[in-house]
């Protein structure tokens, strides 16, 4: 929470700069997964991923790895124990895809309307009442629009969720 706060309140003064280059997105995901692993072990869930190791994003890696520390926190947190969390990645013309996927509790089409909004408070406890702040997916989806990319969710109350975003492809 404090990260994320420190994180965004610099956004918001406009002290932090966007420095995109030539990053390999498998790397930013494999430091993430293991800096969650810990997490991951204690509700017994797995952290996969299926992304392409070659894959070079243009992106800045500090707001890369914030964005995707939010989301597979956000996935462990809301998946029952014994579950899975996977990320993978869609390589299209302009853009790419990154996707993390839960088969955790869902959210009912009132919540997914107020996840990435500043003006509407949400924050809900995870499955083993792990507490939020509601504050990591506005903070995603500032720095996403940064990459000029976009953020979205695609899920249902007890089907899980998958968090998408894009960067787009170009590489530098």
């Amino acid at each position: 929470l404090l990260e994320n706060l420190l994180f965004w309140s610099r956004t918001q003064r406009g002290t932090i700069e966007f420095q995109p280059k030539n990053i390999t997105l498998n790397e930013k995901i494999t430091k993430v997964i293991s800096l969650q692993k810990m997490s991951a072990d204690k509700k017994k869930i797995d952290l996969v991923s299926s992304v392409d190791p070659n894959l070079v994003l243009f992106a800045d890696p500090e707001m890369l790895l914030t964005i995707l520390r939010n989301l597979i926190s956000n996935a462990i947190k809301f998946s029952y124990p014994g579950g899975i969390v996977l990320i993978t990645d869609e390589i299209g013309l302009s853009e790419t895809v990154i996707s993390v996927i839960d088969n955790g509790v869902g959210i009912s089409v009132e919540d997914k309307e107020k996840l990435f909004r500043i003006d509407i408070h949400h924050s809900t406890s995870g499955t083993s009442e792990e507490s939020g702040s509601g504050l990591g997916l506005i903070l995603c989806r500032e720095l996403i629009e940064k990459h000029k990319g976009k953020i979205w969710v695609e899920s249902e109350p007890g089907k899980g969720s998958t968090f998408k975003f894009t960067i787009p492809n170009n590489i530098q």
